[in-house]
């Protein structure tokens, strides 16, 4: 298929609040869905949301079926196509109904060669739908609660550096991390 190009920070379009999908198992979304997995492969990303490629759609995609070059310390995501997500933060536990933040490292195909320190829920449930208009429920925590949440930023308009608390902790990913080798963004 094809391998898009995808915004960068500044670009107006990726501060638009994404539509609805309206229509599901059709050519024109299967197209749209090849066309985000190749460039997702290609860029060595973990997840793309359909707004970082100029598409005002509820449509993200993230997995990577094994160890991802840009975050190689994280388990294995299952390659998955959510569509009108709805995300609902969790609490520990239910003798705990507190909300717990992790922070940790993030990094975004429309903000490439920087990393900052984000804080995101530790653990969420997704809603949603997939291709086909199946639904999609899962309760997931660490790093694929991290993944879903930052590309369903990508849905209200929002990037990783929006949500930071010290800037202190953001900049260029071979400057924070000099002799790690970690893939171009």
């Amino acid at each position: 298929m094809t391998v898009r190009a995808i915004l960068k920070m500044g670009d107006p379009r990726l501060l638009r609040v994404a539509k609805k999908v309206t229509e599901f198992d059709t050519d024109e979304l299967h197209l749209l869905l090849s066309d985000m997995l190749d460039t997702m492969v290609a860029a060595a990303g973990a997840g793309l949301a359909a707004p970082q490629i100029g598409v005002d759609l509820q449509l993200v995609i993230f997995g990577t079926g094994e160890p991802s070059a840009r975050y190689p310390d994280a388990p294995p995501l299952p390659r998955t196509v959510l569509i009108n997500p709805q995300v609902t933060p969790l609490s520990g536990s239910a003798d705990d109904p507190t909300l717990v933040e992790e922070e940790d490292w993030e990094g975004c195909l429309s903000v490439p060669g920087l990393r900052g320190w984000v804080p995101r829920y530790a653990r969420i449930r997704y809603t949603g739908m997939d291709q086909f208009g199946d639904p999609i429920d899962r309760t997931v925590q660490g790093f694929h609660a991290r993944v879903v949440q930052h590309e369903c930023d990508h849905l209200i308009g929002r990037l990783y550096p929006t949500r930071m608390r010290d800037f202190t902790r953001f900049g260029f990913t071979d400057v924070l991390f000099p002799g790690v080798e970690v893939a171009d963004e």
